[in-house]
């Protein structure tokens, strides 16, 4: 019999990317039909090094018929799709709401087994946040559906090639950075390989139906430390000073204002700006992996980063 591959949304994101190569060298290899919106992101994920994925299609994340025809035939799917900043021309209902609603149409006419989405920790649809809230309905929207679903919650991801990293790296190499309220902010920041072993546990282990798994790193500390800790890793020495909240807030809005894709916006600050401390032992326990030490992340993503 052969194996019906595992759908994947967002495959040409850095999680997806990374995820695609570990099912395409698992052993046995998995099957993977990536999903993404543009030629030029098919044409990199078939420039990949190693093992790409074999079946790739272009598709819109909120036509209907479409993701029906790419579900057909597939195990399960793994749903990366999501945006921390929303602009006039993608808005968070059509990224998130909509997408998940098309999603949980496609495996429900598919008959899919399982459907794992990656989401982001505060989502929750009474957030005042605007991302938090859609992400939290997001969520609702894959749960209710009839093929079983598992949510996993994570907080800022480490790894080469990723955005949020690349921004720590410039913050921690000096001599001078700019923080917000001086980055007294609380983070818990995770490996991004520990994130793709979860979502590989995830489609596989027994008993995870409907649930909603928060996980994040061995660590949770101020962003101000992590930037030092970045320091201290990359063996650079960096000041910090601080920027008022009011002041990065009232940027925003400005922003907003003037650009239809602002360099930052309000939603996004409280995002950033939302504590992260939770145990992850209960989400790590039931996926059966290991988290990696926060200094290794940081030296794995940076080196990783410097040698592309």
């Amino acid at each position: 019999m052969v194996e019906r591959p595992v759908l994947v949304t967002g495959a040409n994101g850095n999680l997806g990317r990374k995820l695609c190569q570990h099912l395409a060298a698992a052993s046995p290899p998995r099957r993977v039909r990536a999903l993404i919106r543009s030629q030029r992101a098919a044409d990199a994920l078939r420039a990949l090094p190693g093992a790409a994925p074999a079946e790739i299609a272009i598709v819109d994340y909120r036509d209907a018929r479409q993701l029906a025809e790419q579900a057909m035939s597939c195990d399960s799917a793994v749903h990366l799709v999501g945006i921390l900043k929303e602009t006039r021309a993608n808005r968070y209902a059509d990224a998130h709401e909509r997408a998940c609603e098309v999603l949980a149409a496609a495996a429900d006419t598919a008959g899919l087994r399982r459907i794992v989405a990656l989401s982001i920790l505060g989502a929750d649809e009474a957030s005042a946040n605007p991302c938090l809230a859609s992400r939290g309905r997001a969520d609702t929207i894959l749960l209710r559906a009839k093929t079983p679903a598992v949510v996993i919650r994570v907080p800022r991801v480490l790894g080469a090639g990723d955005p949020a990293s690349a921004a720590l790296e410039r913050e921690a190499h000096g001599p001078r950075t700019r923080l917000v309220g001086g980055g007294a902010t609380l983070e818990q920041p995770i490996a991004a390989r520990d994130v793709v072993a979860a979502l590989v546990a995830a489609l596989d282990s027994a008993d995870l139906e409907g649930a909603i798994l928060e996980l994040a790193g061995p660590e949770s500390l101020s962003h101000r430390a992590l930037v030092l800790r970045a320091a201290a890793v990359l063996g650079t020495q960096v000041t910090i000073d601080s920027v008022p909240s009011a002041l990065a807030h009232a940027f925003a809005w400005i922003a907003e204002r003037a650009s239809a894709d602002p360099v930052i916006t309000r939603a996004m600050l409280g995002v950033l700006e939302r504590d992260d401390a939770i145990d992850p032992e209960p989400a790590r326990a039931r996926l059966g992996i290991e988290l990696t030490p926060l200094d290794v992340a940081l030296r794995e993503s940076f080196t990783e980063a410097s040698a592309r």
